[in-house]
């Protein structure tokens, strides 16, 4: 490494204390989606800091799109550091997934201990948000002179597809194939791995069709929830073991994601939790399912699939495509992804690895959308813990990685 380099990699420890104080300020904001909590705040946030490290930086409220609304804004910062090209974008999404159950802490409370930060979000993925600020602001403290700029952005709602978010920002110009060179998304696929692509993703809304009738007399009615069980006993037996038997090429982590998917997120039927009993046959039953597709399949087979399962069973249903999602799979010789490659190689002696993500994030939007090729996920957090009771990012993985960002900066835009 050059003498720059090693002194950069020097001031990321400098700042390690900034960088876990900043991670666990936003790890206390809790920007749960749905429904989208606290957006603005987070926002603020983000922006002061940005503001802080000389970043020129703008506020961009989702206008247009239904989920933006009064009560829960959806609110996109994006910061300019620098002038000129090549353009270095670095994006990371605020948004987190509800807590669960099964915490033995605070979910935001930011507690340290054993050298972790703990809480909902710091794994996927606010810590991938502070290590790309920290990075370049290492690069800056530096005295590093960069030939081109660096934009940080923070963005909602990718944990529902990221519409409001990245993907509104491909929509309305702000990241276009003719404005950045390079995109790094700070999804946490562990600080070890560069991340090409992403498996497919079909979410759909299934409702079953009974007849009401009285709950005392249930011969005399249709009852759509044992509809819908019945259904579920056949994708069980029918369609799991299909997908069991194929298996993608691309380099999915983990193992077992090689393997397409269908998963039950949700169901529904007859009166609402709560209320009073009614002596009711539910006559409609609803079901959120989540099919997960391999490279090798495409959207029309997996949906005619689904559709032939059903047809099988006799049962009346309706079926509603909620979110589509192809996959995507980049290349491992991308210039971006070979300086990536290096950068961990050189800035923590390990030999790193090429990945694809079982589940969609929001490259899709760059790639699919902007037509930016350029594009990987590179972040502190570990697969493993996203969405996990728990959830926790370690001190030593988020400051490696802040390490890897900020020689491929210099080592992309450096002069």
């Amino acid at each position: 490494m050059t003498p720059a380099e090693i002194r950069v990699l020097e001031q990321v420890e400098a700042l390690a204390d900034e960088l876990v104080g900043f991670t666990r300020a936003l790890v206390r904001i809790p920007t749960v989606n749905p429904p989208g909590d606290c957006y603005a705040e987070c926002a603020d946030l983000i922006r002061d800091q940005l503001c802080k490290f000389g970043y020129q930086v703008e506020l961009l409220a989702a206008d247009g799109l239904a989920e933006h609304t009064p009560e829960h804004p959806r609110i996109n910062v994006v910061g300019s550091l620098g002038s000129g090209g090549p353009v270095l974008h670095f994006n990371g999404h605020y948004d987190v997934v509800p807590p669960g159950s099964g915490w033995t802490i605070d979910p935001f409370s930011a507690d340290v201990r054993d050298g972790r930060i703990f809480g909902r979000g710091t794994c996927d993925q606010k810590a991938g948000i502070a290590a790309s600020i920290y990075a370049v602001e290492a690069v800056r403290r530096a005295g590093v002179e960069l030939k081109g700029s660096v934009e940080q952005s923070a963005t909602p709602d990718e944990e529902s597809g990221g519409f409001a978010g990245v993907g509104w920002l491909c929509d309305s110009g702000w990241i276009a194939r003719d404005r950045q060179r390079y995109v790094v998304m700070t999804e946490p696929l562990d600080p070890e791995r560069v991340c090409i692509g992403h498996r497919g993703v079909y979410w759909f809304e299934l409702t079953t069709i009974g007849r009401v009738g009285h709950g005392s007399m249930p011969g005399l009615a249709v009852n759509a929830a044992e509809q819908m069980a019945r259904l579920i006993r056949s994708f069980d037996a029918r369609l799991k073991p299909a997908l069991a038997e194929r298996v993608s090429t691309a380099p999915v982590e983990p193992p077992q994601a090689r393997r397409p998917t269908l998963n039950l997120n949700s169901i529904h039927a007859g009166q609402p939790l709560g209320g009073w009993q009614t002596p009711a046959v539910p006559d409609r039953c609803t079901a959120i399912f989540d099919r997960r597709f391999i490279h090798e399949e495409s959207f029309e087979a997996v949906r005619a699939e689904i559709v032939r399962v059903l047809d099988g069973e006799g049962v009346a249903y309706e079926l509603k495509d909620l979110m589509r999602v192809d996959p995507l799979l980049g290349s491992s010789e991308s210039e971006l992804a070979r300086v990536a490659a290096g950068a961990i190689r050189d800035a923590l002696s390990v030999e790193p690895s090429f990945i694809v993500s079982p589940g969609t994030y929001d490259q899709k939007h760059v790639v699919r959308r902007a037509g930016i090729h350029e594009c990987i996920a590179y972040g502190p957090g570990r697969l493993v813990l996203a969405h996990q009771p728990d959830e926790y990012v370690a001190i030593d993985d988020l400051v490696a990685s802040a390490k890897v960002m900020a020689l491929l900066t210099l080592r992309l835009i450096g002069d």
